[in-house]
């Protein structure tokens, strides 16, 4: 009987740990996040053809607005109105992911992009201690991305 009590409330705390009680969801969930940007067209074309992300439909229709899916349930909403781009630390970053790290460096490669590694390094690729490579790249605003080859 002390082993069944104990397992129960280890559940429970573990429920109760993760879990809103009665709503069996997680308390908050990524819904999007955004960037504030100079010129919305040249923002646009470069996630739309660098990293072929999906746009979603967004609902001011006024010019200055482009949502994107970027994952399951988590949009990227990119906003015109910037005065200029703006310089940002490299680990305060978006991450996303690609089957290869070496296909995404000829990809930019042609079009003339540089990319860094995680110490700000022109033209080298870092491998993390679990063998996942990355790199950084810069988009208009000067945003840093990190592309990786990280398997889920």
């Amino acid at each position: 009987m002390k082993i069944i009590r104990s397992t129960i409330l280890f559940l429970l705390t573990l429920f109760s740990a993760n879990y809103t009680f009665g709503q069996n969801k997680p308390k908050a969930l990524l819904n999007h996040v955004a960037i504030y940007v100079v010129d919305l067209e040249k923002s646009k074309a470069y996630y739309n053809e660098v990293f072929q992300l999906d746009t979603i439909p967004e609902p001011f229709h006024d010019g200055k607005h482009a949502w994107y899916s970027i994952a399951p349930g988590v949009a990227m909403h990119v906003i015109q109105g910037a005065e200029k781009p703006k310089e940002y630390y490299l680990n305060n970053h978006t991450c996303f992911s690609v089957p290869s790290v070496e296909a995404f460096i000829e990809k930019i490669k042609a079009r003339n992009m540089v990319w860094f590694n995680s110490k700000g390094v022109k033209g080298i690729v870092t491998t993390r201690i679990d063998g996942v490579k990355q790199i950084w790249v810069n988009d208009p605003d000067g945003y840093w991305i990190e592309v990786n080859d990280a398997k889920f």
